[in-house]
């Protein structure tokens, strides 16, 4: 193997002793960009995918690394040098985990990530330079913008699977993207340090697209061409069975939910809150007959139902804002709205009054020997509801400022 193993590696944050670099002979000083492309048994394609990115790169007119994470068994890593690039040899921890064990080599201002099985044509970047010397910091690929070879793509990805968790996903969080899962995708590399991934898995991808929403991160979205396997090629997901498309779609989904939580939670328990609203204060001085249609007190526990209902969504999901708040101005404006005097005495006011109509008919239950026949409103109904959200406030405010020193500052 034409490679030597320097020892001059950067040691900041800590070395993982599991984890060698390998550096050709003929190595790229001060990249601009960093090609980056985990690696697992890709020896039949590993001497054209170098090429196709030293074509690329050229074409492009920019200095750029080609850093391969291989945690194969193959003879992949080897090509790789020979060719031109770094290797770091990785243990096999998932395609979430390479890049974050090769975050620390990462030389170049702006991150390419992609596949090396030659699908992905890594020698058209000139769309993705383009974007990041215009200032952009995350650019998707779009393979149903640019060009899809037939039968490269199985029916159930093309015109199922894909475009129905795009479609999920813009919904959630009134994105644009066109095709989420595609894999040739670039960041700035202070994007991506920012962005922490967790994910050791499939989920990576997902995680990197919504936090991109979340970060409020200037993103463009270019066409790329997707190319078929080559013959006597698997790809990942026919190696693991027919099952792994569809555990890869549900790993994706639950990255959206818990990242998009606030989606199922804020709108949703505003609108329950004000239909509770609606069906609790006015009956709280006896039903209400609209037409041939007479509320009494069973709309009201209704109302109250859906009313506190909709304050735990409400209040749940200003959090879930709050915890996936990068900028820090979500957070400051949610501080803002529930100051903390403030906000504590509206919630011992609201428990006050609360308690002052619920001991009004239990005092007048009592001074008439118990007989339900005494009480004419329902006021008892609406000074529970008071009580409750009071107290909810309150413990709301006190987990809310707990985020100060809790959640992240960025």
């Amino acid at each position: 193997m034409n490679a030597v193993v320097r020892s001059s590696i950067p040691p900041a944050p800590p070395v993982d002793p599991e984890v060698q670099l390998l550096v050709p002979e003929q190595d790229v000083a001060d990249p601009e960009f960093s090609i980056v492309i985990p690696s697992l048994n890709e020896e039949l394609t590993m001497a054209d995918f170098v090429n196709w990115c030293l074509e690329g790169l050229k074409k492009a007119g920019v200095r750029g690394e080609i850093l391969i994470i291989d945690s194969g068994k193959d003879r992949a890593a080897e090509i790789a040098v020979a060719h031109g690039a770094r290797v770091l040899k990785t243990p096999k921890r998932g395609l979430g985990r390479a890049y974050q064990d090769a975050l620390p080599y990462i030389r170049g201002k702006y991150i390419l990530m992609g596949d090396c099985d030659c699908t992905y044509d890594f020698r058209e970047l000139v769309p993705f330079v383009k974007e990041f010397h215009d200032g952009a910091e995350f650019v998707m690929g779009s393979r149903f913008r640019g060009y899809i070879e037939p039968g490269s793509m199985p029916p159930l990805h093309r015109y199922f699977g894909t475009p129905g968790t795009t479609w999920i996903l813009n919904i959630i969080f009134s994105s644009h993207f066109s095709d989420i899962h595609c894999g040739m995708r670039g960041i700035s590399k202070a994007a991506f340090i920012r962005m922490d991934l967790q994910s050791q898995s499939w989920q990576y991808a997902s995680e990197m697209v919504l936090k991109s929403v979340h970060m409020r991160l200037k993103t463009a979205e270019v066409p790329i061409r997707f190319l078929k396997d080559r013959d006597g090629r698997l790809s990942h997901h026919k190696r693991s069975g027919w099952f792994s498309p569809w555990q890869a779609a549900w790993i994706n989904l639950q990255a959206m939910f818990v990242y998009g939580a606030d989606f199922f939670l804020f709108k949703p328990g505003v609108l329950f809150l004000a239909i509770g609203s609606a069906l609790t204060f006015p009956l709280s001085l006896g039903p209400i007959t609209v037409g041939p249609i007479t509320f009494n007190l069973y709309s009201m526990l209704l109302g109250v139902s859906l009313a506190l209902l909709g304050l735990q969504c409400v209040y749940m999901g200003i959090l879930a804002k709050v915890f996936f708040d990068y900028s820090g101005d979500t957070k400051a404006k949610w501080f803002r709205r529930f100051e903390y005097t403030r906000s504590v005495g509206i919630s011992a006011a609201l428990f006050t009054v609360g308690l002052a109509l619920t001991a009004h008919t239990a005092i007048k239950f009592y001074l008439n020997d118990f007989s339900l026949g005494i009480v004419t409103d329902n006021l008892w109904v609406t000074g529970l509801l008071l009580m409750i959200i009071g107290f909810m406030t309150f413990t709301f405010t006190l987990i809310l400022h707990s985020t100060a020193v809790a959640v992240r500052k960025q």
